[in-house]
């Protein structure tokens, strides 16, 4: 056998059987083999196989399942990059690249991750699969395309590489008018401890969703909610890091003077202040980063020591925040005294 002696085609009945790959693209198919003419007499109407997208043939006659649809739509999307194709778990993988440039995003990466308040995998009439902007591919079928300038890295959810959640909620809310279905989105994303508040924001901001009022109430709702959970992270951390009682919640003001503003915890006679910093990129950032800038300008001059604490930081780093806290606490015998301030519930 020379090297320019082809392969011998293996049998079509092979190719759909014994627990292989039930969906494969026309390029696999004919590297095992099957000509074009024979994919397409294969794909006849009642034929054994059906061309499901564009360069994308089902292996059986029936529907699709879930899993076979998700597969599908990555091929689809993948097909004319040269450099492979995903394929399901448990093939042979030849032709799927090291790095696949495409991922599931949208309502169907969030269902495959769990989320309660996201529809099933079957009734979704589209999948979202993310690809980069300058891609030359249309919605088509069941996929439905979006495109990215920054494709994010791919995080794998039982064996299919999906966007970052953040990512997912955006593309998710973007085909969305239902307010409800948008808040409980953001909310479950949330109390579900699968993204912060702040990254979330980032990506509706980067995607010019917040012109929409619907999406901005719950914006609003997940902020509270964000901040809700980041408070009661503080309380715990105090609590277990034997760190002094503060007050909490309080608002301050000088004597006959103007008002200072609101903290979460303050320790009067130490005058050390605790504010979580909830803050989220929207359009107006540089005013809001002006205005925090000088509040703590303002309460230093004073002799106030301002701890700026991330509701990330409480929860992936307690135990840290707990020492820069006692240091800032221990630290204030050494500090001028402070300026007297009215102490108010806020």
């Amino acid at each position: 056998m020379t090297h320019n002696t082809p392969l011998s085609p293996r049998p079509l009945h092979e190719l759909s059987g014994g627990g292989r790959p039930r969906v494969m693209t026309t390029a696999q198919l004919r590297s095992h083999g099957v000509s074009t003419a024979e994919t397409n007499d294969q794909c006849r109407a009642g034929g054994p196989w059906q061309l499901f997208l564009p360069g994308v043939v089902l292996l059986h006659p029936g529907p699709p399942t879930s899993e076979e649809r998700l597969h599908a739509v990555l091929m689809y999307a993948a097909r004319e990059r040269g450099t492979g194709v995903p394929t399901q778990p448990g093939a042979s993988r030849p032709h799927a690249p090291a790095h696949p440039e495409v991922m599931i995003t949208g309502l169907a990466a969030l269902t495959l991750r769990g989320f309660s308040s996201s529809p099933p995998l079957p009734s979704l009439d589209a999948i979202d699969v993310l690809v980069p902007r300058m891609r030359r591919l249309r919605s088509t079928g069941c996929a439905r395309v979006v495109r990215t300038p920054v494709m994010p890295e791919p995080e794998q959810v039982t064996g299919v590489p999906v966007a970052p959640v953040a990512r997912a909620l955006a593309d998710a809310v973007a085909g969305l008018a239902d307010a409800g279905t948008v808040r409980r989105l953001l909310t479950e994303a949330v109390r579900g401890a699968h993204c912060d508040p702040a990254a979330v924001v980032r990506e509706l901001v980067q995607a010019r969703l917040l012109g929409r009022p619907h999406v901005v109430d719950a914006v609003e709702s997940l902020l509270a909610e964000g901040r809700a959970r980041a408070e009661d992270r503080l309380y715990r951390m105090i609590a277990e890091y034997g760190l002094p009682d503060p007050v909490w919640n309080v608002d301050l003001r000088l004597p006959g003077g103007p008002y200072l503003g609101g903290l979460d915890a303050y320790w009067p006679e130490q005058a050390v202040a605790v504010e979580i910093d909830t803050r989220a990129p929207r359009p107006d950032d540089d005013a809001l980063c002006s205005e925090y800038a000088r509040k703590r300008e303002h309460l230093e001059r004073l002799g106030i020591t301002v701890v700026h604490i991330t509701p990330r930081k409480l929860r992936e780093a307690p135990e840290q925040q707990a020492t820069v806290l006692r240091t800032a606490l221990m630290a204030s015998a050494d500090r001028e005294p402070a300026a007297h301030v009215l102490v108010l519930p806020r």
